[in-house]
């Protein structure tokens, strides 16, 4: 039995961050990482590249990390394929995953789900697991090169999968412990159990959140009385995840249309004008695909391409123009992230320690896509 295992978590402190406190950038910087310089790594498996926005990280105090992840091996070799079934556990729960190319299949809590180019994925503390992948076949230098897109057409579900991932704080700070390992998978029924642990640090409200790209709350909308400049009309589409994420992060992305061409799935009932999403005192653009202008508030500016990343103060960078067949995800960090503490290393190697055993309940549901929403397990546990 591993030593963790008959740890009262109540008593030792393990159900919340006793470490310091997080602090957001309040000063003006701009910190921006650009593709050209990208280094993809198979950080944690070896199906999958990592491409971090190290330069933001850093300006911004470390406290929240994007990053690409671009798969780049087959699913059926013997050290790929599916994941285990495992848990994050960052500060405030808050994990975000926006899929822009290709179709990825992902268990949580026990339900499975197919999203492929422009779903959104919110989830803190749940029980998941990746299942399957697309892998396009190409070699890595051009498999990283295919186009992105939040756009879910023929020809991007093709590709290899790739999703943008945030975090608050770096995955090596905070607990990751495998719930139930590879080799302890039984296909036929595990999928189909649910579970609840005693390990919780998010907001109240904070919850699960799936947005299909096609979905009516997901279309663009048209954007007026804009300063950003384009030969075509600019698109905005809220993804959704400031009231899911408790109010730590919100989240548009901003688009055009390719040139003769409808491409961004459209709401003509309604418009949203430039005030709705400039929320957050950290901000954070990146370029999914197209190219962007920025003036910091000084006067310069400063053009951003395909895989580019601004990460700014609250007022020292604005957005300014688009190009053709543009979009580009918007972050915004809210005051409330302040309210969160990172876990301490002994907290992280403890939970990590425990791994299967911080279950406290299962759920057995008649078939794996039945039973009730996902989270629904998963109240928080009273501080």
């Amino acid at each position: 039995m591993n030593v963790h295992a008959t740890v009262d978590l109540k008593s030792t402190g393990l159900t919340r961050p006793n470490g310091a406190p997080l602090r957001l950038n309040h000063q003006d910087f701009v910190a921006i990482d650009r593709d050209k310089n990208a280094k993809f790594e198979a950080t944690y498996r070896p199906q999958a590249l990592y491409n971090r926005a190290n330069e933001g990280f850093h300006a911004n105090n470390e406290t929240f990390l994007l990053h690409e992840v671009a798969t780049n091996l087959p699913i059926y070799r013997e050290d790929t394929g599916p994941t285990d079934f495992h848990l994050h556990l960052p500060p405030g729960g808050f994990q975000l995953v926006l899929v822009t190319s290709g179709v990825f299949t992902f268990d949580y809590d026990g339900r499975v789900y197919y999203v492929g180019p422009g779903a959104v994925m919110l989830q803190s503390a749940i029980v998941h697991r990746q299942l399957f992948y697309t892998w396009s076949g190409l070699s890595t230098e051009e498999n990283l090169k295919t186009p992105q897109t939040v756009v879910p057409d023929a020809l991007s579900m093709g590709y290899s999968g790739k999703f943008l991932e945030a975090f608050v704080t770096d995955p090596t700070t905070f607990p990751n412990p495998t719930i139930v390992g590879p080799d302890q998978i039984v296909e036929a029924e595990t999928p189909r159990v649910a579970w609840t642990h005693s390990l919780h640090d998010r907001p109240v409200g904070a919850g699960f959140w799936l947005q299909d790209p096609l979905a009516l709350d997901a279309l663009f909308k048209p954007l007026v009385d804009s300063a950003i400049k384009s030969t075509s009309p600019v698109y905005v589409r809220d993804i959704g995840i400031e009231v899911p994420s408790g109010f730590l992060v919100t989240g548009h992305i901003i688009g055009t249309d390719p040139r003769g061409q409808s491409l961004l799935p459209k709401s003509t009932s309604a418009s949203v004008d430039a005030a709705s999403f400039a929320k957050g005192e950290v901000v954070i653009y990146r370029v999914i695909r197209g190219t962007a202008e920025f003036k910091d508030n000084t006067g310069k500016t400063f053009e951003l391409a395909a895989g580019d990343v601004v990460t700014a103060g609250k007022d020292s960078t604005n957005l300014i123009g688009l190009g053709e067949n543009t979009q580009v995800l918007r972050l915004g960090l809210l005051k409330g992230m302040e309210q969160l503490r990172s876990w301490t290393p002994t907290q992280r190697d403890e939970i990590d320690g425990l791994a299967g055993d911080i279950i406290t309940r299962k759920d057995i549901r008649p078939l794996r896509t039945e039973g009730a929403p996902v989270g629904y397990l998963y109240e928080p546990t009273p501080a």
